[in-house]
């Protein structure tokens, strides 16, 4: 005789159980207590944001950050922008958004093996380059020396004022009105120029563990990519990518494992070995780091040394990697040709609108008013994609191209 199943309560029934249906934001705040380590960022106790706004009934405040990021035109415009290779050079190169997708993805497996807050660390390394120029670093370059004299021009301190001022998406603020911990990471992301974070950061206080995770996935991201992309352009070859040790380590166990030559198949595997080894390291090395300090809350996190580090072995083989790349990819002549291009296409166009500002969209002769002249124009150019600053240089001074 076949035994009924016994009859489960409404009570007991999960089917019937409203709290695992409903997640509210209340709800994710209590589960960041319990799952979180103590000294990761939880949203619960985030300084807020500038502007006051009632709290979301699902989505805790870093959630929150993150779809005003993703829905904002800047993010939009890094579909367009370049990471080495210029837009028109072909459609298989990684752009600032591929680029930024792919250090999210690193991140958050990275955040959440250390017990971070996974939504901060990834809504941070959404972020991390949303100040950017057209034309990557070039388009950097050449702003910051035009505008020396009016301020400097660093992507990141861009980066805080596209998000704090220049987004027009809300009626009764300017900007996104994101909270303090995103901006604040925004501004303190690693940078190259002598650019401090403004007095309201405590620009001598250090940015939080999951700002510190986006840091590091950063630059595994670019520099397994830009291996990748240099393949793929056929500027670097294999051959030459048997002076880097890592690599051909990793090669070799690939081949090994795999058993196949085909060069496409190789190469992503390389790269997939290379980002798992990096990402490895930095988890391992950086909770032994962590353990060590005693650092108890995040608070604790802003007075220590940097504690999301790769082991001393890693960052020599990440030495040799980007001293091959610099010497290799970044200074073959047709980067620096692109490079040198750009840069002139920016110069260009902020001598001209600066010589005539009447020659600017109406918007941006409005924001001249209460921007300034060199820093309105500062604005428009670095808000532009590759492509639309190409265009407008050929309107302004091709005399064949309509206006």
């Amino acid at each position: 005789m076949t035994r009924k199943p016994e009859k489960l309560s409404r009570r007991a029934s999960p089917v019937h159980s409203k709290e695992l249906f409903t997640i509210t934001r209340q709800g994710v705040e209590k589960r960041e207590n319990l799952e979180l380590a103590p000294y990761a960022a939880h949203s619960g106790s985030s300084r807020g944001r500038v502007y006051p706004e009632a709290e979301d009934t699902y989505r805790i405040a870093f959630q929150r950050d993150r779809d005003r990021v993703i829905h904002c035109t800047a993010f939009r415009r890094l579909e367009y922008k370049t990471q080495v290779f210029v837009n028109h050079e072909g459609d298989y190169y990684r752009t600032r958004l591929t680029h930024t997708i792919e250090v999210a993805q690193i991140a958050r497996v990275i955040a959440r093996a250390l017990r971070l807050n996974e939504d901060l660390t990834e809504t941070i390394a959404l972020a991390h380059d949303i100040g950017h120029t057209p034309f990557g670093h070039s388009g950097e370059e050449a702003l910051h020396s035009l505008m020396a004299e009016h301020g400097g021009f660093e992507h990141n301190s861009h980066g805080l004022r596209v998000v704090d001022i220049l987004e027009k998406r809300y009626p009764n603020f300017p900007g996104l009105n994101l909270t303090y911990e995103v901006r604040e990471s925004i501004v303190k992301h690693a940078t190259s120029y002598d650019c401090p974070a403004p007095s309201e950061f405590e620009p001598e206080k250090r940015p939080l563990l999951e700002a510190q995770v986006v840091d590091a996935s950063d630059s595994i991201a670019y520099d397994n990519h830009d291996f990748d992309d240099g393949l793929k352009a056929g500027i670097l070859t294999f051959a030459q990518l048997d002076a880097v040790p890592l690599w051909k380590e990793i090669k070799k166990e690939v081949k090994e494992r795999s058993g196949t030559s085909d060069a496409k198949v190789v190469t992503a595997q390389i790269v997939r070995g290379l980002i798992n080894r990096e990402v490895r390291d930095i988890i391992e090395n950086s909770s032994k780091l962590i353990e060590k300090s005693g650092v108890k809350s995040a608070q604790d996190v802003r007075s220590h040394a940097t504690l999301v580090r790769f082991s001393e072995r890693m960052k020599k083989e990440k030495e040799i990697m980007e001293k091959f790349l610099r010497q290799h990819l970044y200074a073959h002549y047709r980067v620096v040709r692109m490079v040198t291009k750009a840069k002139r296409f920016v110069e260009d166009l902020f001598r001209e609108y600066v010589r005539n500002p009447l020659q600017l969209p109406t918007e941006y002769r409005e924001w001249v008013k209460k921007a300034g002249l060199e820093r309105a124009v500062c604005d428009y150019i670095a808000g532009m994609t590759d492509r639309y600053a190409q265009e407008e240089h050929m309107k302004l001074f091709n005399p064949f191209e309509r206006v």
